[in-house]
């Protein structure tokens, strides 16, 4: 499909498709209001919808509300905190799952993009470790969301029921976004994951992906204010004919 296509000219459900794709983003500032149960459930509902190896459905979820969310959110940000999570040249991260080993050429460059979007927004100047690191910090406290998400996969499915789970993350955001939920993907969590493990009693052979802060976005706080770019289909796209 031609990128100069205009939304007219698509189909119905396209057109919906690609209006929730594009106005999806990270939210970084959330507004303490916490999301009705049902919209939580209907989320879910829709998410499990997500294509899986052999229908396997690996994900395994732990959704907090209210005092379960400030309980967990205290004692990570404590948590990471008292480790020098701040300290992004050095801080200890512990994944179930490998963090990419470096970024470089054009994932660089799109990783520094990202980072000094979000850095201007907050007026973080180039340069300042401290103020860049506290803002990281602030993963740890969910960006203020009322709720966040474990995302667990079966240790025996290896890295495709990551896979699987990365699917099932993509429908919960796009899910999300149909009812004005907005939501953040957050790998920084999944950095702790043997703190997590303990505190929500998860069992060893579930092995954690990453987690979803979720509520409703704060648009006027300065890091909700930018959105990142996207490669044209040209420079991700090969066709063979």
């Amino acid at each position: 499909m031609s990128e100069t296509c205009t939304d007219t000219a698509l189909p119905a459900d396209t057109a919906a498709l690609k209006r929730l794709v594009t106005a999806r983003h990270s939210c970084r500032a959330f507004k303490s209001a916490p999301v009705p149960r049902a919209d939580i459930e209907t989320m879910l509902g829709i998410a499990q919808q997500a294509a899986s190896w052999c229908n396997s459905q690996p994900w395994q979820t732990i959704v907090t509300e209210g005092e379960a969310t400030d309980r967990f959110r205290d004692a990570l940000y404590s948590y990471a905190a008292s480790n020098a999570w701040s300290d992004q040249a050095n801080r200890p991260e512990a994944p179930d799952f490998a963090f990419p080993k470096q970024y470089v050429g054009i994932y660089k460059q799109r990783q520094r993009e990202t980072g000094w979007a979000l850095y201007e927004s907050v007026g973080i100047t180039y340069g300042d470790r401290a103020a860049s690191g506290k803002q990281m910090l602030e993963n740890f406290r969910l960006f203020g969301a009322p709720h966040v998400m474990i995302v667990t996969t079966e240790d025996d499915l290896g890295v495709y029921g990551a896979i699987d789970c990365g699917a099932y993350v993509a429908h919960v955001m796009l899910a999300a976004q149909s009812l004005g939920i907005a939501t953040i993907a957050q790998a920084a969590l999944a950095g702790c994951a043997n703190f997590i493990r303990d505190w929500f009693d998860i069992p060893p052979h579930r092995r954690i992906v990453c987690g979803i802060s979720f509520g409703y976005a704060d648009p006027d706080h300065p890091a909700n204010s930018f959105r990142t770019t996207r490669a044209a289909i040209g420079e991700v796209a090969h066709f063979v004919s």
